[in-house]
């Protein structure tokens, strides 16, 4: 009896393969957030730092930092009102309560939507996950911030934050 082995392990080495590159694309799902894509949003905030995934906070705390540009974060980050206008617009449909509920709900659990934080580092799921890094890492020259994101998640533009 000739058993044909060969479309079977090619078809098993298929679903491997398929797998593997499956679960990249989707990250798991505690890791991912889809990254920036509007050009405008890209450029302005992505021009001083990383551009951060709108499903990482609720909409009323990208509001309110789009209204408070003058101060953000001890800078004036001051943009043109249309641009401002633009800018606020996207990232309040794919915010975390929004548009991008499949990706920000883990994120928001336990977060006040009356009086949300403007840090995503100030996010219980954030501090629960960060809470092992020490204060010396924290302050490596390549670090220096909860909000380098970049630092040690190399694919974070990419919207993948898994290490």
């Amino acid at each position: 009896m000739n058993i044909p082995y060969r479309p079977i392990v090619l078809g098993l080495l298929g679903m491997v393969c398929s797998g593997i590159f499956l679960q990249r694309a989707l990250a798991g799902g505690e890791h991912y957030f889809p990254p920036v894509t509007d050009p405008v949003v890209r450029e302005e905030c992505g021009s001083c730092h990383l551009a951060y995934a709108p499903s990482m906070l609720p909409a009323s705390s990208w509001k309110r930092m789009m209204g408070e540009l003058d101060k953000h974060f001890g800078t004036d980050a001051s943009v043109a009102p249309a641009t401002a206008e633009r800018i606020t617009g996207y990232l309040v449909e794919n915010a975390a309560d929004t548009g991008g509920q499949r990706y920000g709900g883990k994120l928001m659990r336990g977060v006040s939507l009356e009086n949300p934080p403007l840090r995503i580092t100030e996010l219980p799921k954030w501090v629960r996950e960060h809470n092992g890094i020490s204060t010396r890492t924290w302050k490596r020259k390549d670090v220096r911030t909860k909000s380098n994101c970049l630092a040690c998640h190399v694919d974070a533009e990419r919207g993948y934050y898994d290490e």
